[in-house]
């Protein structure tokens, strides 16, 4: 039978009672036998005996342990217990811990400590997830036109609208009772498929091995690496105008439309009135999270544009502790981007965001630890699935050499 929480209560305290009024008849009875020795000694006009000298003793030692018995239990009882509640682990809490547990059994497996750890999968073994998404992240901060795109985190194609906005639908003046010319947007839409890109690293079993080097930030960042030195590529300089399902390519940057486009006057040289021409070419309502994207060669010859005086027309900001900047706008330099020659896409400047990019967080990865052993060390192959195009196209600009 079930007790309640007050029933047990109430039952400890009867218990309690009952064990303090035992001890209190006990003390009674003792006070009696004290007080009868001593009327006894009285009436008969003595001192105490040997024996009743003892057993008086006896009895006062004993009634000072009752005392002392009654007032540790009056004070245990006015003291309260207090229950312990067990803080219930957070959703945070629990994801890291699995997420520790997992990369220590990547670990293992990479050293060859246990090969159970991880499940199998044809020739190498799937990398767990937490590591996976780490390179995505990692990814997207080692390059600035991934970390300003838009990323899609969806699997499948993907179909995103496209408004065209060149035929936008105008306001004007009304006349009242006048009939209006209705007039519609253009929309249209870009598909946003599958374009396989992989990745294969080896690491040395002598790094493996040793107990100083936590091994997994190092592969994240050498795959990490890789990806992006290639999507980065692709995004600034490929030209493939025909994405989605089926392409096999990403389309980028390089794909901005004529409208958006200015074109060198003069071969080899890049004037301030052609910069400013190109940062004219997006609209004002997208400036404000505008940059540029230049080869290092690019921005160095920009930057020493001079005029008829001599005077540096850009500015320098070497003496300063502040990022490279033209005509306001932060620049972003990247050695994928071509340098100054004829017909070269040679500047990018906009809002990024415009350029979508569809790239799942589902990185799948394998460890190759038997194919590689002749080399003493340990391959992990990185696949992703993206696609990339210019969705968003009036904030984007290029500039072109002639």
């Amino acid at each position: 039978m079930n007790m309640g929480k007050t029933s047990v209560l109430t039952m400890h305290k009867n218990i309690e009672t009952r064990s303090m009024k035992g001890l209190t008849e006990q003390r009674n009875d003792l006070l009696a036998e004290m007080e009868g020795i001593l009327e006894k000694a009285k009436q008969e006009t003595r001192a105490f005996t040997d024996q009743e000298t003892g057993r008086y003793a006896e009895i006062k030692k004993e009634i000072e342990r009752i005392d002392a018995t009654l007032k540790a239990e009056e004070e245990t009882r006015s003291l309260e217990k207090r229950e312990i509640v067990k803080k219930a682990e957070t959703a945070e809490e629990k994801r890291a811990a699995e997420i520790e547990q997992e990369e220590r059994a990547f670990v293992e497996y990479v050293k060859g400590i246990d090969k159970r750890a991880l499940n199998a999968s044809g020739q190498g073994v799937v990398i767990p997830l937490s590591v996976a998404n780490r390179i995505i992240d990692t990814v997207k901060n080692m390059s600035p036109i991934l970390a300003k795109a838009t990323i899609w985190d969806v699997s499948g194609d993907l179909i995103i609208p496209s408004y065209d906005f060149t035929q936008h639908v105008p306001a004007g003046y009304y006349t009242e009772l006048a009939t209006m010319t209705a007039q519609s947007a253009n929309f249209g839409s870009v598909k946003l498929g599958n374009t396989i890109v992989a990745s294969l690293a080896l690491i040395s079993k002598s790094l493996i091995n040793r107990t100083d080097v936590d091994i997994v930030p190092f592969i994240v960042n050498e795959i990490a690496k890789a990806i992006s030195y290639f999507l980065e590529k692709e995004l600034l300089t490929n030209a493939n105008s025909t994405v989605g399902s089926g392409a096999t390519k990403l389309g980028g940057l390089a794909n901005t439309g004529a409208g958006q486009t200015v074109t060198g006057a003069t071969a080899g040289t890049i004037t301030v009135q052609e910069l400013v021409q190109t940062q004219m070419k997006v609209p004002q309502v997208y400036q404000k999270d505008c940059a540029w994207i230049m080869h290092p060669n690019t921005l160095a010859y920009i930057q020493s544009l001079t005029a008829s005086t001599g005077i540096l027309i850009m500015g320098n900001t070497l003496h300063e502790d502040a990022p490279f900047t033209i005509l306001g706008k932060p620049v972003y330099v990247s050695d994928q981007m071509p340098t100054m020659a004829a017909n070269a896409k040679e500047i990018f400047y906009g809002d990024f965001s415009g350029l979508h990019i569809k790239m799942p967080r589902g990185v799948q990865m394998q460890v190759l630890n038997e194919r590689f052993a002749d080399q003493y060390a340990v391959g992990v192959v990185a696949v992703v699935e993206a696609d990339a195009g210019i969705i968003e196209p009036q904030k984007i600009a290029m500039y072109v050499g002639k």
